[in-house]
């Protein structure tokens, strides 16, 4: 397992950006896929993008076009870049890693960040 810290989060008006970053711990970082999953309160926690040790990339629909995944193995770091926000995105952000092939199902992640709380006012 490694240790996950999620930064970036805040407030923003409908339509506006913000990048979320997840740092991570160990020496074996590059060999992760990464993810994002985003929950709302009352809501299951759901998939947002992911990318995988290869730097293939993956994508809910509800974020397609707007939000970008990218990692800095250099740095041990991926980031969430989302545009065009909106208030249907406001939930707790979580990075999650595992040492498995990309999935959308939270139970196949075994670290676990603790979450970063993005609002979006219209």
């Amino acid at each position: 397992q490694v240790q996950l810290v999620e930064a970036g989060g805040g407030l923003v008006q409908a339509g506006g950006s913000l990048r979320l970053s997840c740092a991570a711990s160990g020496r074996t970082f590059s060999s992760y896929t990464m993810c994002w999953f985003r929950q709302a309160p009352g809501k299951e926690r759901e998939f947002v993008q992911a990318i995988s040790w290869t730097g293939s990339t993956y994508y809910a629909d509800s974020v397609k076009g707007r939000f970008t995944i990218s990692r800095e193995n250099a740095k041990n770091t991926v980031y969430l870049q989302m545009n065009s926000l909106k208030p249907g995105d406001t939930a707790v952000y979580y990075c999650a890693a595992t040492r498995v092939a990309v999935a959308t199902t939270p139970t196949r992640y075994d670290s676990w960040g603790q979450g970063t709380q993005v609002t979006v006012s219209s």
